[in-house]
């Protein structure tokens, strides 16, 4: 019956969540019922867990060119943003923060309460954050008590809701100049594309399972050298900075589900890429006025796109009616139906704001079922089918 149900409807949230991989699935079950011990105990029986947790963050580290000693296990990526603010923003001295307008709200948020100066770097039409914007606040005068060094910069390296791809090397480059650290959101980009933590030259790497299918309530942060403050006070796991026992079962699906993507990421590419295609140019055909969100440079799959005179609330419900479903904007601000602070950062028309929706392709949609989803719209918009 379940499959059944699920067989109904086309799914095109994939920005939001995924779904589990069956390598991920199959990963992380022995760990929920046979090898269930606590990894912190010296006994024999804990030595399949611990070494499941050593071997995932091993797997982890490489795929994103770090060490084993760099990867911290979370509980997602709000949890990672939170934690690379937070750890920068307790020191004792004036500190600032410098984040970019289109930013996910657990990064904004943080900043917005944690005991620093907040400046916001304001993106194009595109979404870019363009490198002398960053130049240009970084050289402002502060406090004569108050340097570059007191400084973290978090820009995301792809934006959840329009996926536009930001030039992070560039802006690491600028921030490392200036003595300033760098933090980058990759919730929406590990897992879909290449990611180097070396070549960005990052400080910190925030990242999320169950947006490259993993299991939802498992993340890391990835930290330079490993240099954190605990995150909570506690017990001596992830190398004294988070204690708690860890989630083994999931983190193990984590690395597995990681792995899967990185090897199959080309051809994952290709298959998303060929869906998005497909659906952009039937909704060409459809004739509907709308406007593409986002640069040329996007994560692939994302398709954010505002529909003049639309209402994007409706339009997802009128689509959700029809078995389809997508967003209209990021899964953590679902209550808040007013435009999207990322589509007001990139100022897009008001006659077209409000019918703002996100089209999200994953590697389990096809050619097919993005031209049903066009079509779909163009009933609901009065468009030519």
């Amino acid at each position: 019956m379940k499959g059944k149900q699920m067989k109904n409807y086309i799914y095109a949230d994939n920005a939001a969540t995924t779904r589990l991989d069956d390598a991920a699935f199959d990963a992380m079950l022995p760990y929920l019922k046979e090898n269930y011990a606590n990894p912190s105990q010296p006994y024999s029986f804990s030595r399949k867990t611990k070494h499941a947790l050593k071997e995932s963050r091993r797997i982890i580290a490489e795929c994103i060119n770090a060490e084993p000693s760099e990867i911290f296990f979370t509980s997602g990526g709000t949890e990672s943003d939170n934690w690379a603010i937070k750890n920068y923003t307790s020191a004792s001295d004036v500190r600032y923060v410098t984040t970019s307008a289109i930013e996910h709200h657990a990064v904004l948020n943080a900043a917005k309460n944690a005991d620093c100066i907040h400046t916001i770097i304001p993106v194009d039409e595109c979404g870019y954050v363009k490198s002398e914007k960053l130049s240009e606040i970084l050289n402002r005068p502060r406090d004569a008590a108050v340097s570059c060094e007191s400084t973290l910069v978090s820009v995301m390296l792809a934006n959840n809701e329009i996926g536009t791809i930001e030039p992070i090397g560039e802006l690491a480059a600028i921030a490392h100049e200036k003595g300033a650290l760098f933090h980058t959101d990759a919730v929406q980009a590990v897992g879909h594309i290449p990611v180097d933590v070396k070549r960005l030259g990052v400080d910190m790497l925030s990242a999320s399972a169950h947006k490259f299918n993993g299991p939802k309530g498992i993340g890391f942060l990835y930290s330079k050298n490993g240099r954190l403050r605990p995150f909570h006070d506690g017990g001596a796991q992830e190398f004294g900075m988070r204690a708690g026992t860890e989630n083994v079962a999931y983190i193990v699906a984590m690395a597995a589900a990681l792995k899967a993507n990185c090897e199959a990421m080309a051809a994952n590419i290709q298959r998303i890429t060929e869906t998005e295609n497909a659906f952009v140019s039937e909704l060409n055909n459809t004739q509907i006025d709308y406007i593409r969100n986002g640069s040329g440079h996007r994560i692939p799959g994302n398709v954010s796109i505002s529909i003049k005179n639309a209402d994007g609330e409706m339009l997802l419900h009128r689509l959700d009616l029809m078995g389809i479903c997508v967003s209209t904007g990021s899964a953590c601000d679902s209550v808040n139906t007013q435009v999207s602070h990322v589509i007001k950062a990139i100022d897009v028309p008001e006659e077209y704001a409000k019918g703002t929706i996100r089209i999200s392709f994953g590697k389990y949609n096809t050619p097919e079922e993005a031209l049903e989803i066009a079509r779909a719209i163009s009933k609901v918009c009065g468009g030519r089918i």
